[in-house]
This record gives structure tokens, C-alpha cells and sequence, in this order.
């Protein structure tokens, strides 16, 4: 097939100076001069015999047949980046994204040792907040990711389940010193919530069925777990914790359980990678060790619900 098209430069040209609304930003990304954006803008208004651009002011705006071309093009820049990308050398780097609690909690200590006990295999983790885990492969530059999920994910992406999320209440060491709280206790304690939306509490109280018993108050709100979690600690109050997250705290004393029953929230933490990424060894390398590492892990005796 003859494919009639313009020059692949005077497109990307194109393609972000739109994304810019400036010339001069566009030649700042592609390394060239304004003068240059510019020639690869009118060979593209030759060819399409349109005008793409016009000045308003000191304000670059689109023209609708620009509008209408914009579109396709970012998706078929994206799609030859994508590309390119599956083939470009393996610089032996796993990117991991992983949210903001799990991270600070659990998988830095062991990404830690995971370096020392494979120091060929380098894994760069970036710590982020996300109300609600996800990973987009195809626009973000990460390799694998550990996401809370429930376990539906694409299917061109590799998954395994680490562990379950099982939510229990914490305070501080002091405030469980006598053991587990009786129920007048409970009910006036300040309530602290890792999130907005006061989810983890209604999920526990719930499952525990202490709705009728224990009243669903305002309290403190957190943006995640980590938050109210180290909020308890210091004694301000009873939060909602991960049972696996909390258990190194539990076990040296830097926090306590007021009430020993732990419920399944539904959702787990999950290792996922693409299926056609080029590093499957050393993907299945990492996955192997988190794995042994959430087996070694002693919890703390609870009733499970």
C-alpha cells in the first residue's frame, strides 16, 4: 500500500506545539529552533492545504482541522512509543510503583533486602498515593506494580496475589497494655479514619457486627492508612490497620489491639506486570521473593472474620 503522508518530523512538530500551544515550548522539547517548528508547520499546511494554527493575541490556538488532527496523532505517537519501547535494550532496571502505605509499611524493607541478596537485579520503586490502586502500562513508565485489588485485572497483564487485606483496629502500646478493650471501651473511643469515606470502620463494624453497638463516628480523616495509623500510635485515638502491615509494630511493641478480631476486606495486594514484558526472569525472580517474604511473616493471634 502507497501510504500518502506527510514527513514523520513536520508531525511531530505538529503534534507538540499543539500539546504546547507554543512554538517556542515545542522547540524547547525536540531540540530544535522555533524557526524550524515553524518550516515543519507550513510543509504540514502544504500538504493538508489548511491553516493549522492562528494567532490571537500572544495566544497560539488551534484551527478545527488541527482539532480534528490532533487526537489520532498523540494516539499514534503513544502507539510508536509503546513500540519502540518493547524493543529498546533492557537496562536491567524493574520500575515498581506501589501505594504510599504498603511502601512504607512492608515492601521497602524488603525491596532492601532483595538488592543485597540480588544485586544484578535493580528494582526502583515509586511510592504513590492512590485512592484507589491502579497502573496504566501504556502510559506511565513502571514494569510491575502492587496493587490492592480485587484480583481483576486485563488479561494481557500477569498477576499474583501476595496477601489478603485483613482490617483491624490499633492503638497505642499503652492503651492495650491490659489487654483486649472491653465494649463500653470500644464505643467511646475517638475514632480515627485512614480515609474519607470512613470505609474501613463501616467494613469492620459490619463484618464484626458491632453496627447496632458501636456508633460509626465523625472523628479524624486521613487521606490513607498510613496516616491514621501512626495517628494511633501516638495515642490520639483508634484507627483501622492492615493486619500483615501492622504485625512488625504489634510484635516490638510500637502499637496495640484493642479488639482481636480482624476482617477480610475483600481486596488483596497483588504483583502485576505486563504478560509480554521482555524481563519476565527477573519479574518472576521478584515475585518469588515476595512471596517467601509474606510467608516468613509472623502475625499477631487474632480471631479472623
Amino acid at each position: 500500500m502507497n501510504r500518502r503522508l506527510p514527513p514523520l518530523y513536520a508531525l511531530r512538530a505538529f503534534e507538540a506545539a499543539a500539546r504546547h500551544a507554543s512554538f517556542t515550548r515545542a522547540a524547547e522539547e525536540l531540540a530544535i529552533t522555533q524557526s524550524a517548528v515553524s518550516r515543519h508547520i507550513r510543509t504540514l499546511e502544504e500538504h493538508f492545504a489548511c491553516r493549522l494554527f492562528e494567532r490571537r493575541g500572544r495566544s497560539l490556538q488551534l484551527t478545527d482541522p488541527a482539532r480534528a488532527l490532533l487526537p489520532g496523532l498523540s494516539d499514534g505517537f503513544d502507539a510508536l512509543e509503546r513500540a519502540c519501547g518493547a524493543l529498546r535494550a533492557d537496562d536491567g532496571v524493574l520500575r515498581l510503583k506501589a501505594p504510599s502505605t504498603l511502601t512504607m509499611r512492608w515492601l521497602l524493607a524488603r525491596l532492601s533486602h532483595f538488592r543485597l541478596a540480588y544485586p544484578d537485579s535493580e528494582v526502583q520503586l515509586t511510592s504513590a498515593w492512590m485512592d484507589v490502586d491502579k497502573v496504566d502500562f501504556r502510559h506511565e513508565p513502571f514494569d510491575c506494580a502492587v496493587l490492592l485489588s480485587d484480583g481483576q485485572f486485563p488479561e494481557e497483564w500477569d498477576s499474583v496475589l501476595l496477601f489478603e487485606e485483613w482490617l483491624i483496629p490499633v492503638c497505642a502500646t499503652a492503651d492495650a497494655a491490659d489487654g483486649p478493650w472491653p465494649l463500653a471501651r470500644l464505643q467511646a473511643a475517638e475514632q480515627l479514619h485512614p480515609t474519607p469515606d470512613r470505609r474501613d470502620w463501616r467494613r469492620w463494624l459490619q463484618a464484626t457486627g458491632l453496627s447496632e453497638q458501636v456508633p460509626l463516628k465523625s472523628g479524624q480523616l486521613f487521606d490513607m492508612l498510613e496516616q491514621g495509623i501512626v495517628a494511633a500510635a501516638r495515642g490520639y485515638g483508634v484507627s483501622i490497620g492492615d493486619l500483615l502491615m501492622v504485625a512488625e509494630d504489634v510484635q516490638v511493641g510500637r502499637l496495640g489491639l484493642p479488639w482481636r478480631q480482624a476482617v477480610c476486606s475483600g481486596d488483596s495486594y497483588y504483583l502485576v506486570w505486563p504478560r509480554t514484558h521482555r524481563a519476565q526472569a527477573r519479574l518472576q525472580r521478584l515475585r518469588d521473593y515476595l512471596l517467601a517474604e509474606v510467608a516468613a511473616m509472623r502475625l499477631p493471634e487474632v480471631e479472623r472474620l
